[in-house]
């Protein structure tokens, strides 16, 4: 027998949109004094809360600047936001899996952008 899930939609987020979302839940669960918080979640909040350096509108933000860049798409732009990268070998290491490479000027247009934020 073999159980299928359906994915009904899929989104990206930044770390620190998580980490917005994530404190929402903990204060909820914190709330109700018979719910606990599963490891999983303390985990995740843990996570968030140790590497969502930016604000949630502040990564949205960057993530949309960077999109508007030419070569850069949604998911690229995200884990960008979410490493912050401060020179060119950090981000040409976002690149590693892609099936494209950006050229000096091009890594430099994203470093611009990321400076502003970081």
């Amino acid at each position: 027998m073999t159980i299928f899930k359906e994915k009904i939609s899929e989104e990206y987020v930044t770390t620190a949109e998580a980490k917005e979302v994530l404190g929402e839940i903990e204060a909820d669960r914190a709330a109700d004094e018979d719910r606990d918080l599963r490891y999983e979640l303390a985990r995740a909040i843990e996570h968030a809360n140790r590497f969502g350096h930016l604000g949630a509108e502040e990564s949205r933000e960057l993530v949309e600047e960077l999109v508007e860049l030419d070569p850069i798409d949604l998911p690229t732009a995200v884990k960008i936001a979410d490493l912050l990268p401060e020179d060119r070998t950090e981000l040409r290491s976002v690149f590693t899996q892609e099936r494209y490479s950006l050229d000096g000027d091009e890594l430099d247009d994203v470093l611009n952008v990321v400076v502003k934020y970081a």
